[in-house]
C-alpha cells in the first residue's frame, strides 16, 4: 500500500459517517476545482457522467476519467466516449476542502476525490491554484482485477472562448510528468467584467513519474478510443500548433496502469494547477499571485504541492472533520452540508494577491451580478466565513477598500461601494463611480465597514487595525449620525429591490455601526468619544423600536405599515456584545418569521417571495435558539436539494418555486459561516489555529491620472 493510501484510509471511518450523515442531500452543483473567479471547475448534475464540468460562468470545461477493468472500459466522469457504459455512481459527498465521489461495480470500488487544500492555517498552500484528483480503486469481489485509469481535459480551460488558439508544451520538471496549455495571444488583464473565463496564463496536469503512468497531447477522440481499446496513448505529442481548442479538441491525457488489484487499495493522484501569471490589476500596476510573490515559477508551485501530497490528505482530512463537527454541534447537520457546500464557493469567489510588500491582498469579484471587485457589500455578507477562520484574510479584503477611500480619489463624506470591475482595480464604477452621489449605498456601506472593522477588533482583542484608519473610522462614524437612523430614499445591499426611503433594516445597521464605532473608541481609551456615540446608538434604538413597530413584527419601512422584512442586520447585535436593542425585540421578529416562511426559505420581505441565503441565516440567529436556527435553515437545505438550477449555490432565489434569480457562485455566501461566531470559545479556537500574518501593507498605487 502506498504511503498515500495509508493516510488516506485513516480517514475512512469519518468519510463513512459523513457519507451517512450527508445521505439524502444532492447538491446543486458540485465544486470540482476551486481556487478563484477564473480557475472554478464545477459538476452541474447528480452524476458526474451526467454532464461535463463547468465554469461557474456556465462554460464548458470538460474534464474526462475512465477506468479499464481486464479489459472493459467504464466512464466515471463527462459524457464521452459513449461507447464506455457510466460505472454506477454510489454517492458524493461534499466537504469544506474535498468532493468524494464512490463508484461501484460487481468487480470493484472506486473512489475519486478532488482535494483543494484551502487551509487557513496555511496561507502559502491556500494560495496555491492546484486541485489534486485521486483514484483509489480496490477490488470488492475477493479476486484480483487488472486496473487502469484514464483522465483528460481539454483546452477550454485556459481561454475564455473556444475559438481561441492554443499552445501546448511539456515542461521538464524533475521527479514529475507535466503537460500543459494556454492561449497562444496571452492578453494578460486585458478583459474585466463578469461573464469571462480566464485567457492568459497556463494550465497543467502533472503527476509523478510513478510506473505505468504515460502522458501526451492528442485530440480527444483518438486519446479517449486508444484507452477504450487497450491501447497505449501516442509516443508523441500532436504537433498541430496552434489552433482553436475546438479545432478536433486537443486534451492533456494521462494514463495510469494499476496492474493487479485486489483488496488492498491502491491509489494514484494526479494535479490540476493554474499559474495566471498576473492576478490583478491594481491602480496600473499588475500583482502577482501571492503564491508567486518571493519568486516562485510555475515548476516551483508543482514541485512544492507534489512533495506536500501526503501532508495535504492528512491535513484536509483533519481540517474537514473537525470543521464539520464544529459546524453541526452550531446548527446541526443540515447547516453544516449547508456550510460545507459554501467553503470553497466563497474562497474560490476571492483572489488572493501580493502588495509590493508581500503582504497579502484579497479581492472578491461580484460574479453573476455585475462583476465587480471588492465590492464592499459583498466584503459584508462574506466576512463571517474570514472573521471565524482567517482574520489575515478579512484584514486583507479590507485594506485595498480603505486605502482606496483614504485617498485623494475618494471625494465622498461616505464609504465607497466597489474597487472596480475584475479583475482591474481602478476606482468605483457602481452607480455615480467617483463622479457624483447617483446610485450610490452610502449608509450601507459605512455601516458594512464599521462593523466588520470592529468584528476584527473583537477577533483579536485589540482596535490596533481600526486605528490605522481613524480619520475614516470617525468621518463614517459622523455620517451615520446625521445621515443613517432615518435614511434617505437609496440603495442598500439588496439593489436588485430597488430604491427605499425609510428604511428599517438599513437604520438597524446604522444603529449598531454606531454602536460597534463606540465599541472601537472604548478599546483605545477614546473614553468621551466612546460615551458619546454609545449614547446616541442607544437613543437610537430606542427610538426605532418605536418607529418600526407594526403590532407583531417592525416594519420594512418606517412610514410603511403592514410592511415587513428580514432583520438580518440585527445579528451584530449579538455577535459584538453591544446589547443595543433588547432581546424581546428579536424574539418578536423571529416569531413572525417562522409563520412567515415559504417552502423554500423566508421571503426577504413584503414586496416579494425571493430571499437571500445568507440573510436568511442571518435572521435565524436573531434569537440565539438552536430550535428557531433549524427550523429558518431547514428550507434553505431543502431549496439546495431540490431546485432544479443545476448551478454553484445561489444567495438570491425564489422561496415558493426554488427557482434562482440569477446570482449564484458568489462569495457572499461565506455569511452562513456566521453561526461559528456565535460561541466566542469555538471562534477563538478557530482564529488561533489560523495563521498570523506580520507586515505592513504597502502603500496603494496612486496613478498621476484617473483610470
Amino acid at each position: 500500500m502506498s504511503n498515500a493510501s495509508t493516510v488516506a484510509s485513516t480517514a475512512c471511518a469519518f468519510l463513512a459517517a459523513a457519507s451517512l450523515a450527508f445521505a439524502g442531500f444532492r447538491p446543486p452543483a458540485v465544486p470540482l476545482v476551486t481556487h478563484d473567479p477564473y480557475f472554478s471547475i464545477w459538476s452541474p448534475a447528480d452524476h458526474l457522467t451526467d454532464a461535463w464540468p463547468m465554469h461557474w460562468t456556465g462554460a464548458t470545461h470538460a474534464l474526462a476519467s475512465m477506468i479499464r477493468v481486464d479489459g472493459k472500459a467504464l466512464r466515471l466522469m463527462g459524457v464521452e466516449p459513449a461507447a464506455a457504459p457510466a460505472m454506477n455512481q454510489e454517492r458524493v459527498l461534499v466537504l469544506p476542502t474535498r468532493s468524494v465521489y464512490t463508484f461501484r461495480s460487481p468487480e470493484v470500488q472506486v473512489t475519486l476525490t478532488f482535494m483543494s487544500p484551502l487551509l487557513p492555517q496555511d496561507l502559502d498552500v491556500l494560495s496555491r491554484p492546484v486541485t489534486y484528483l485521486t483514484w483509489e480503486v480496490q477490488s470488492v469481489d475477493g479476486k484480483k482485477h487488472d486496473v487502469a485509469v484514464y483522465y483528460d481535459n481539454t483546452a477550454e480551460i485556459a481561454v475564455n472562448g473556444s475559438d481561441q488558439r492554443v499552445v501546448w508544451s511539456r515542461p521538464k520538471i524533475k521527479g514529475l510528468t507535466v503537460l500543459s496549455v494556454g492561449s497562444q495571444y496571452q492578453p494578460v488583464l486585458e478583459k474585466k467584467g463578469d461573464n469571462l473565463r480566464i485567457d492568459w496564463g497556463y494550465l497543467y496536469a502533472a503527476t509523478g513519474n510513478v510506473s505505468g503512468v504515460r502522458a501526451a497531447v492528442a485530440p480527444h477522440d483518438a486519446a479517449r478510443s486508444r484507452f477504450l481499446e487497450g491501447k497505449p496513448l501516442p509516443e508523441a505529442d500532436d504537433p498541430d500548433a496552434p489552433r482553436r481548442a475546438e479545432d478536433r479538441w486537443p486534451v492533456l491525457a494521462f494514463t495510469f496502469s494499476l496492474g493487479a488489484v485486489g483488496e488492498t487499495p491502491v491509489s494514484r493522484h494526479l494535479m490540476l494547477a493554474y499559474d495566471d501569471l498576473y492576478s490583478i490589476e491594481y491602480f496600473g500596476t499588475p500583482l502577482r499571485p501571492y503564491w508567486r510573490r518571493n519568486g516562485a515559477e510555475a515548476a516551483d508551485l508543482l514541485k512544492a504541492a507534489a512533495r506536500d501530497y501526503d501532508s495535504l490528505l492528512r491535513k484536509c482530512g483533519e481540517f474537514d472533520e473537525a470543521l464539520m463537527s464544529d459546524l453541526e454541534k452550531a446548527g446541526g447537520a443540515e447547516y453544516a452540508q449547508i456550510a460545507a457546500l459554501a467553503y470553497r464557493q466563497c474562497l474560490a469567489g476571492n483572489k488572493l494577491a501580493a502588495d509590493a510588500n508581500g503582504m497579502p491582498l484579497l479581492f472578491p469579484k461580484e460574479n453573476t451580478s455585475n462583476g465587480c471587485v471588492s465590492t464592499v457589500d459583498v466584503l459584508y455578507p462574506m466576512s463571517p466565513l474570514f472573521l471565524a477562520l482567517s482574520p489575515a484574510l478579512m484584514k486583507a479584503s479590507l485594506v485595498p477598500v480603505l486605502d482606496y477611500a483614504n485617498s485623494p480619489r475618494w471625494k465622498f463624506p461616505f464609504a465607497p461601494h466597489d474597487l472596480g470591475a475584475y479583475p482591474v482595480v481602478a476606482g468605483q464604477v457602481y452607480g455615480g463611480g467617483e463622479r457624483d452621489e447617483t446610485n450610490q449605498m452610502p449608509v450601507e456601506e459605512c455601516g458594512n465597514m464599521l462593523l466588520v472593522t470592529a468584528a476584527v477588533a473583537k477577533v483579536e482583542n485589540s482596535a490596533d487595525f481600526a486605528a490605522r484608519y481613524w480619520p475614516l473610522m470617525t468621518r463614517w462614524a459622523e455620517y451615520l449620525e446625521g445621515k443613517g437612523f432615518d435614511p434617505e430614499n437609496q440603495l442598500c445591499t439588496d439593489d436588485f429591490a430597488g430604491h427605499l426611503a425609510h428604511n428599517a433594516n438599513l437604520s438597524a445597521k446604522a444603529v449598531l455601526a454606531l454602536g460597534a464605532y463606540a465599541m472601537l473608541c472604548k478599546m483605545q481609551g477614546k473614553d468621551e468619544e466612546a460615551r458619546k456615540y454609545r449614547d446616541t446608538a442607544e437613543g437610537f434604538a430606542r427610538k426605532w423600536i418605536e418607529v418600526a413597530d407594526d403590532g407583531d413584527h417592525y416594519r420594512l419601512a418606517f412610514d410603511k405599515p403592514g410592511t415587513w422584512s428580514q432583520k438580518y442586520n440585527l445579528v451584530w447585535d449579538r455577535i459584538l456584545d453591544l446589547g443595543l436593542f433588547p432581546e424581546a425585540v428579536k424574539e418578536k421578529e423571529t416569531a413572525f418569521y417562522l409563520k412567515t416562511q415559504k417552502r423554500y426559505g423566508l421571503p426577504l420581505d413584503s414586496r416579494d417571495r425571493y430571499t437571500k441565503t445568507d440573510w436568511t441565516t442571518w435572521s435565524a440567529m436573531l434569537t440565539g435558539s438552536r430550535p428557531n436556527f433549524e427550523v429558518l435553515v431547514r428550507p434553505v437545505h431543502a431549496f439546495l436539494n431540490e431546485t432544479p438550477d443545476r448551478v454553484p449555490m445561489s444567495d438570491w432565489y425564489m422561496t415558493n418555486t426554488g427557482r434562482t434569480r440569477g446570482m449564484h457562485t458568489r462569495p457572499v455566501i461565506g455569511g452562513v459561516f456566521l453561526k461559528l461566531m456565535e460561541e466566542p470559545e469555538r471562534w477563538n479556537e478557530w482564529v488561533r489555529h489560523s495563521e498570523k500574518v506580520k507586515g505592513n501593507w504597502a502603500a496603494q498605487p496612486a496613478p498621476s491620472a484617473k483610470q
